[in-house]
């Protein structure tokens, strides 16, 4: 029976454990923080969206960042996989829009507390409170850990790197991992929040701080090149835009953003053409002809965005509705097809919800998560360079590649 060291006791830490111990090992598992799970008790709104239960090969589709170095650590466990271990353990899961998948009673510490009881009942020592003040490398193998505390060394057959990204740092996602990792040598790539909201350079998108809109399309642009295209809801912002098409569209446009600014056409209603949708103004035109323009846009916009559509089409407010010229209503028409946004660049780490970049995974095996370069260290989750849109798939990643490095341990 070999021992193994896990650092952190996040998503990835606790699968990794799991995986570990099913296979026979003797395992501890270090966690600086007071509990296990901090960050995944704050995804999904506090409700965990554990994973998505699309077709197992539909993951691929779903994700940013070398997703063909998950193939072996997702066909060796799958979502399909986790939604049993969870049910399994007693935390009953259901699946809402987009194939989210969710605890049944909207609890994250539910899923916490079922791993949880996973990881006692196959005899896993849980060290909380437990910083790990660097690995314990001889001769160019990974030989256990030093803590923090006292300095004392853990002398281990392997050790898994989970100390997650560097994103909602409140929740001791404080980049421990990357320092570790490239002390032993490792490269890691250039670090960026990601599924982070945008910051914004009009005046007028502000002033619709608070506004959320469903069922819109999203287009981000580089020049001509189309980055990102979703259909879903988003939010305004004091700052900016926000809301699921949008985080998502930001894992796309990260490394792109930081070179120069990039464009967000809004369709207000792609579910209309433009002929349909000029047709719809007409008819409400017609309802309001004698109306003046600002007082006929209540069945086309929100409220709150109405002075915003207003002072874009250039149209006067006071101006009766019957003389709004065809050469007016067409740039009525244009700006609700694409209302344009220019973004400027991202929110910061606290607030997104993963980090783009980490540790190199052509430094990895794929089909181990070892390190390449020293015998004995293994890495899952979020510390490498590996990240997903929204809906259960970054938490996936953490799940498939801490069970593939635990199962792994030599």
């Amino acid at each position: 029976m070999s021992r193994v060291v896990v650092i952190g006791g996040g998503a990835a830490g606790m699968a990794a454990a799991i995986g570990a111990a099913q296979s026979g090992h003797s395992v501890a598992l270090y966690e600086k923080n007071e509990k296990l799970g901090k960050k995944v008790y704050i995804t999904g709104k506090g409700r965990c969206n554990v994973t998505n239960g699309c077709d197992t090969e539909e993951l691929f589709g779903n994700m940013v960042t070398n997703g063909k170095f998950l193939y072996s650590a997702i066909y060796g466990f799958t979502n399909f996989d986790m939604m049993g271990l969870l049910e399994e353990c007693g935390c009953r899961l259901k699946v809402e829009r987009g194939n989210r998948v969710f605890p049944v009673s909207d609890k994250s510490s539910d899923v916490i507390f079922a791993l949880e009881r996973k990881l006692k009942s196959l005899g896993v020592s849980i060290h909380l409170n437990e910083p790990i003040k660097e690995l314990l490398l001889e001769d160019g193998i990974c030989k256990g850990v030093i803590l923090e505390k006292g300095k004392k060394k853990i002398m281990a057959d392997s050790v898994i790197l989970a100390t997650g990204g560097f994103s909602y740092q409140a929740t001791g996602s404080t980049g421990d991992g990357y320092e570790f990792a490239k002390a032993a040598g490792h490269t890691v790539t250039e670090l960026s929040p990601a599924l982070v909201p945008f910051v914004c350079a009009e005046e007028d998108v502000r002033s619709l701080q608070g506004l959320s809109l469903r069922n819109i399309e999203v287009t981000v642009y580089n020049g001509k090149k189309v980055l990102w295209k979703e259909f879903g809801e988003m939010l305004f912002t004091h700052f900016g835009v926000s809301g699921p098409v949008v985080l998502s569209a930001s894992s796309y446009a990260a490394k792109t953003i930081r070179k120069n600014p990039l464009v967000m056409d809004i369709d207000l209603k792609p579910a209309l053409s433009r002929d349909q949708l000029d047709a719809r103004i007409l008819r409400d035109f017609d309802e309001a002809k004698n109306k003046q323009f600002k007082n006929s846009l209540n069945q086309l916009f929100p409220a709150k965005m109405i002075p915003v559509m207003i002072a874009r089409s250039g149209i006067d407010p006071e101006k009766k509705v019957n003389e709004v010229t065809a050469v007016e209503r067409e740039r009525l028409l244009s700006i609700t097809k694409a209302f344009r946004v220019t973004l400027t660049g991202l929110r910061g780490f606290n607030e997104a919800i993963i980090t783009q970049g980490g540790v190199s995974v052509k430094e990895v095996n794929p089909s181990t998560m070892e390190s390449k370069k020293v015998p004995g260290l293994y890495f899952a989750g979020e510390v490498l360079d590996l990240d997903a849109v929204t809906g259960g798939f970054n938490l996936q990643i953490a799940w498939s590649t801490g069970m593939l490095a635990g199962r792994s341990c030599q």
